[in-house]
Order: C-alpha cells, then sequence, then structure tokens
C-alpha cells in the first residue's frame, strides 16, 4: 500500500509552501480542504490567503520564524473561510522546514513541507468580532484551542504584536551599540526575565557587547569564550538554533562544563536564542531568570522575534560604528599632527566634517613651522566627499608640507603641488584595471588651496591661491577687507599652471581669516550672498579670544556646530550634517580678537609692474578702509587720487608700486593718509595741459581734492603723499614740495 494511499483514506492533505517562489503546491486532499478542485495544484501564495483567515495566515510566519530558530516542528489550527468571512471548517496543519531552509536560517527564502487534516474542534466563539482568537502555536506539543481562552488569546495576540511593532520601530532608530542596549533594556522591562547579555561573534571568539540588570561584579560569570567551546551561548552561535534550559538541574545535566561558571551567580532559567542577519551567525543573546520559566510557545516566539530585531539593529549600528570610526581616522589627518603656536600671534582652528557615516570630505589645514622661523598656513579642499578625496587629501597635504620643509617660497610650493597632484591622479587612472574603476576615476579630482608665509615679526603676509576663496583681513577696529589675491588654477588641472605671490601686511590688532566654501555656501545661500554674510558676520562679533571668534563665526553661518575639531582633540559626535565640509584658520598679529574702536586702520599693498589690473584691487581695497565716511563725495575723490598716483607709478617707472593707506582718529573727525611709495628719484613736475591733452592732470587734481599733499625722497625713491580729513570745511594749502 502506497503512502498516498494512505495519507488519502484519512483525509490528510500534503502541501509545500515556498516563500521563495511566492509559490505553494497542494495534493488533491488539501486543494479540496482549502475548498478548490480536488486534484493537485500549484498556485501563488497569494490566491490562498483570501480562503485563510487573516490572523491565522499571519501567524503562518510567526511559525516559520520558532522552526528557523529551533529547528522543530511547528503545529497550529488553520481556519478555512467562505468568500463571506464564514469559518467553513478548521484544519490542523504541522509543518517542518525543508533542508535548505535549515540551512540558510532566513524566513525571506523559507521553504515548509506539511501535513493538514480537518478537525472537529470547535471554532472559538467570537472569533469572527472583536476578539479573534487566531491558532494556537504549539511547537512539539498539543493544541489548545478552548472556548473559554479565546478571547484572551485574541487580546494577547494583539497586545504581542503591538509590542514587536513598537520594538521594531524604536530599534531600527538606534545609531550605537549602547543605543541598541539601552533600548533591548527597556523592551525587556515588560518581560519576566531579570537580566541578559549579548555577545558578538569576534574571530573565534565569543565576546559580550552589553549587559543588562546584573551588577558589574556579576560580569566575570559572562566573559568572553572560545567559540568552539561547550557554553550555550557558544552553542547557539556555532548552531544558529535557540536553547531553552529550564532549570539549574537541566543546566547540569546538558552543559556540564559550562555549569561551574554560572552556578554562583544564582539564576534558575536560561534561554540562549541566536542573533542571525542573513543567514550568517553574529552572536548570540543569554536571557536569564531568577525563578524556573515555563517558555510558554507565545513568550518563545516574542523572543524570537525580539533576537531577529536585535540582530538587524547590531548588524546595521555595527556597519555605521565601524564607518564612523573610519572616517574619524581620516578626519584626524585633516589637521595639523599637533598643535602649532605662531609667536607674537594668537591662531585658532577648526574643521567640521559634512555629515556622518563615510561622508568626508577633502577640506583641510595645517601650520606648518619654517626653518627660516617663518610660519606656513594652509588651508585647501579637494573634490568629492568620499573616502577616495580623503585619501587623496591626505597624500596632498604631506606633499604640500614637505615643499614648505624644502624651503621654497609660496608660488613654487603651489606649482609643485599642483604637478603632484595632476601626476598621482594620472597614476591612479593607468593602474587602474577594472573598467568600472576606469569609469569612476575619469572624473578628473582636482583641489583648491591658499598658502600663506607670515613673518610674524613684521606682519609680512605672502599669498599664494589655487583657485580658492579670498582670505578676510579684520582690522583692529572691526573694518573688514576683502584682500583680492590673484589666483591660478586649481591644483591637478594644469601641471604647468603659474601661482602669483602677494603681499599684505597685517597690522597690530588685525586678523586674517582664512576658510573653505562650506563656510559661506550654506542653508540656500549662493557663494556671493553667504560670502556678504561672512563679511557682516566677521566685522559685527565681539568675542574676547580666538576661540570664541572661530565657535561664533561657524554658529553664526551654520548655528550650533552638531561637531567639532579643535588642535589635535576630536569632538564628540552629536548627530546632525550638513551641506560641505567646514575648515577655518583665523590668525591674529596680537593676543586679542576684540576690535578696539578708535584704532589706526592701516593697509599695505603692493602693485606689480607686471599686474597693472591691481590698480582696480587697491581702489577695491580704499573703499572698503572707507565704509564709514561721513562724506561720500569725498570718500570717492581718495580713490580717485590713489588711481592716478599709481598709475603715474606705474607708466613713468619701472620698479613696483607700494600704497600705504592710514586711517587715524575718532569718527567724524578723521584724517585720511595716503602713501605711494616707487623706485624712481624723478620727482614730479607741475604742468599745463591744454584742453584735448590726455596727460599732466595728476597734479592738479591733487590740489583741488586733498586737503594737503607733499613728495617725500625714500632710499632709491620717493614716495607721493595726500591727506584728507573728514567733514574738513576748507581745503589746506599744499605743503612739502609744493608740486615740485
Amino acid at each position: 500500500m502506497r503512502i498516498a494511499d494512505i495519507l488519502s483514506a484519512t483525509g490528510t492533505g500534503c502541501f509545500v509552501w515556498d516563500n521563495g517562489t511566492g509559490m505553494s503546491t497542494l495534493d488533491a486532499t488539501a486543494a479540496r480542504l482549502f475548498g478548490l478542485p480536488p486534484e493537485q495544484t500549484t498556485l501563488p501564495l497569494e490566491a490562498l490567503r483570501p480562503r485563510i483567515h487573516s490572523f491565522d495566515y499571519t501567524e503562518l510566519y510567526n511559525i516559520a520564524a520558532l522552526a528557523v530558530t529551533e529547528g522543530t516542528v511547528a503545529e497550529a489550527l488553520l481556519r478555512i473561510v467562505a468568500e463571506d468571512g464564514a469559518v467553513v471548517r478548521t484544519l490542523r496543519l504541522r509543518a517542518a522546514l525543508a533542508d535548505q531552509a535549515l540551512e540558510q536560517q532566513d524566513t525571506s527564502d523559507l521553504v515548509l513541507y506539511g501535513l493538514m487534516a480537518e478537525t472537529s474542534l470547535a471554532t472559538p466563539p467570537g472569533t469572527e468580532e472583536d476578539h479573534p482568537a487566531g491558532l494556537r502555536v504549539e511547537l512539539g506539543g498539543p493544541v489548545d484551542a478552548s472556548a473559554g481562552q479565546a478571547p484572551a488569546a485574541g487580546d494577547r495576540r494583539r497586545s504581542r504584536e503591538e509590542f514587536l511593532m513598537g520594538a521594531g520601530q524604536v530599534l531600527a532608530e538606534a545609531e550605537t551599540t549602547a543605543d541598541v542596549m539601552r533600548t533591548a533594556a527597556e523592551l525587556m522591562a515588560g518581560l519576566p526575565a531579570a537580566d541578559f547579555v549579548l555577545f558578538g561573534v569576534r574571530g573565534d571568539r565569543l565576546v559580550p557587547l552589553g549587559y543588562y540588570g546584573m551588577p558589574s561584579s556579576a560580569h566575570r560569570f559572562f566573559q568572553d569564550v572560545p567559540l568552539d567551546s561547550d557554553y550555550p551561548g557558544a552553542v547557539v552561535a556555532r548552531t544558529g538554533r535557540a536553547l531553552y534550559i529550564g532549570s539549574p538541574d537541566e543546566y547540569r545535566r546538558r552543559f556540564p562544563a559550562a555549569w561551574p561558571a554560572v552556578q554562583p551567580y544564582g539564576r534558575r532559567s536560561w534561554a540562549y536564542l541566536p542573533l542571525a542577519v542573513g543567514g550568517r551567525t553574529i552572536g548570540s543573546w543569554m536571557i536569564t531568570y531568577r525563578e524556573p520559566a515555563p517558555f510558554a510557545p507565545d513568550e518563545r516566539y516574542v523572543l524570537t522575534t525580539v533576537a531577529r530585531l536585535l540582530a538587524q539593529a547590531l548588524s546595521r549600528v555595527h556597519i555605521q560604528e565601524s564607518r564612523r570610526e573610519l572616517a574619524d581616522s581620516l578626519r584626524r589627518t585633516m589637521r595639523p599632527a599637533r598643535a602649532t603656536d605662531v609667536p607674537g600671534m594668537s591662531l585658532a582652528s577648526r574643521y567640521l566634517p559634512t555629515g556622518s557615516g563615510l561622508q568626508v570630505g577633502g577640506d583641510w589645514y595645517d601650520v606648518i613651522p619654517l626653518p627660516s622661523g617663518r610660519t606656513a598656513l594652509v588651508i585647501g579642499d579637494v573634490q568629492g566627499h568620499d573616502v577616495r578625496a580623503a585619501g587623496i587629501m591626505t597624500q596632498l597635504r604631506i606633499a604640500l608640507r614637505a615643499y614648505a620643509l624644502e624651503g621654497h617660497r609660496p608660488d613654487a610650493v603651489l606649482s609643485r603641488a599642483c604637478r603632484f597632484l595632476a601626476e598621482l591622479e594620472a597614476e591612479d587612472l593607468l593602474s587602474s584595471t577594472a573598467r568600472e574603476e576606469v569609469d569612476n576615476l575619469d572624473d578628473h579630482r582636482f583641489a583648491t588651496c591658499l598658502y600663506v608665509e607670515t613673518d610674524p615679526a613684521t606682519g609680512i603676509l605672502d599669498l599664494a591661491r589655487a583657485g580658492h576663496p579670498d582670505p578676510l583681513v579684520r582690522m583692529a577696529d572691526g573694518t573688514v577687507l576683502s584682500p583680492v589675491v590673484p589666483a591660478g588654477p586649481p591644483l591637478g588641472v594644469d601641471p604647468a599652471a603659474d601661482y602669483p605671490t602677494t603681499r599684505l601686511v597685517l597690522g597690530r590688532g588685525d586678523t586674517l581669516l582664512l576658510f573653505t566654501d562650506g563656510l559661506v555656501e550654506t542653508g540656500g545661500h549662493d557663494y556671493e550672498s553667504g560670502w556678504e554674510r561672512l563679511r557682516k558676520a566677521l566685522g559685527g562679533l565681539r568675542p574676547d579670544s580666538m576661540e570664541k571668534l572661530a565657535d561664533e563665526l561657524i554658529h553664526t553661518m551654520h548655528g550650533s556646530p552638531p561637531r567639532h575639531m579643535t588642535g589635535t582633540g576630536l569632538g564628540a559626535w552629536r548627530g546632525g550634517g550638513r551641506e560641505d565640509d567646514i575648515a577655518l584658520l583665523l590668525l591674529c598679529r596680537g593676543e586679542g580678537a576684540r576690535p578696539r574702536r578708535g584704532t589706526v586702520r592701516r593697509n599695505v599693498l603692493t602693485v606689480a609692474q607686471s599686474e597693472p589690473v591691481r590698480v582696480a584691487d587697491a581702489r577695491h581695497q580704499l573703499r572698503e578702509l572707507l565704509y564709514d565716511w561721513a562724506d561720500g563725495e569725498q570718500a570717492e575723490g581718495a580713490v580717485l587720487l590713489l588711481s592716478e598716483l599709481l598709475a603715474n607709478a606705474l607708466l613713468h617707472t619701472e620698479g613696483d608700486a607700494v600704497v600705504t593707506v592710514e586711517v587715524a582718529g575718532p569718527p567724524g573727525s578723521r584724517v585720511l593718509r595716503v602713501e605711494v611709495t616707487d623706485s624712481s628719484e624723478e620727482l614730479p613736475h607741475r604742468r599745463d595741459p591744454g584742453e584735448l591733452a590726455a596727460r599732466g592732470r595728476g597734479l592738479l587734481l591733487l590740489e583741488m581734492l586733498a586737503d594737503s599733499w607733499g613728495v617725500v625722497p625714500v632710499g632709491r625713491g620717493k614716495t607721493i603723499w595726500f591727506e584728507l580729513r573728514e567733514d574738513a570745511r576748507s581745503p589746506a594749502e599744499p605743503v612739502g614740495a609744493s608740486g615740485r
């Protein structure tokens, strides 16, 4: 007699439930029990769903979860319903996992083999109303579906599902292992368990990740153990099967080698559940009880589901923490290896990352003590926000430091760095063997950079710029200047690029600000509007130290920083993110950062013969110095006179011209003094130009617009100067050379 004939004679049907394909195969008896034509059929799982009570259909996945974890046979009651929702019959179902599913330990590709037969058990009352009992799940034991327990069972199921749904939501929000432990502790507060330990697999050992509910003195009972040991937690991690130990006698009998280690802790029951993700066991979860626990199916189902949620959360936060650790390591390379002091000057620095994880930018800064006694300040930004950008930044920063320590001038340092980056990118492209890697490298990376060499004794700054934002200078009285520093292309674009050097002088109490574009491009602002916001912020802040000025600048431009790094330390992570990295350097000639009203505004600028376009820069800076001059027409007259003197110096001499501007005195009665120094000893002469003459009106303009002016011989050259008095009532007589 065939087995199929026996099953058919007893009204027992066979089925295969395949989650992977989404199909179910029923023999003729099983098809009849489901209300289908009595013949073998294969149909989608969704086609069976309307024929099964909704609560029972959901419970099938609960059975699968327990079977995956425990490797046991699940037994349940399954109600078949008609189109109008009325229960037609109740089936007793027994199901076991196929071999491949046992290996995978994952319900996504679950395959169940099962038997089903109609049962004479009465349908519990109230199941079609507000308190559906659903099915009762047993593992290797009888099914209990007594009518008196039905309403309570429905309530328990809803409460259980709500609990598990809430557990999934809160664990999904965890960002660190500590968050997972804290959430697990909150979840266990509603269960009869006393305490628990989470273990993780680390190589060939099982190590504790965190403890809950037990004093620190008890941690010694639950330390790391070899993964191949007889400790129950290690057995669960190896096999992926849950273990439930209901009494000390059972523990001592099943695990005699591990019993002496846990006996002193004085617990009466234990549950060990695997922490598995994607078919891979990453650890185990030990739960202890002060009293013997029966481990009823409902409790085992809850523990199994929470274990899966914990495993998913731990796996996710482990990846996030690994990325953060890598990102933090990379970010540390973006700052100097040690704090550097600049004699006679105050220095403050900040670096703020763009976000969490591996969203690492290429912004960096460096402070380099030079063999000459000077100090180099470097700030830059490599294109991109990924690990490759950070890697390029690290190599470029090392190269820049090496070139600077060799004693090269700023223009030579950037020229060499440009060639280095261009060659580095070319080597990366040629060394790529995979086509997709070549495609990724095909977008050539470049870097912007601003290199400043400062002489602390004199305040002289020599600057070279490679496509980087211009610096800002806040004078001692709070006036903000935006010196125009001629730039070459970004590093790595043109290996033969030239980077001109610009000389500025930082006066006593003046502050230099170097920054990356992330400081100004934020919150929907473009570069221009962000630049104006930064100028106003720098001029309006009144901190009493450079460190406070750095913090207030960031707060003004971006709000409270979620994370910042200063010196060689690493700030604590507080969440949040921004559109771009931020790096900034503040250098003050002197100790204080608070502006001092009534001090002298002084600015020095060199205009080279080869750069006549810098005459416009000189006019721009003079306007910035006179931004609050009482008489706007008088200020524009000063700009006109400066332009005339500079044009004459470049036209009639062969050397460079040096412009020195000073504004002194209290507002309303200040004196502006402008000096233009050139290398020619020839003094200017008064001329009487005709109506059509294009030249010869410089001294006439001085006499008409200046309150006083003069010429002073200086070494191998001369200085032509003029003065304007704020709100002067009548022009003063010219002094000095009297126009000769």
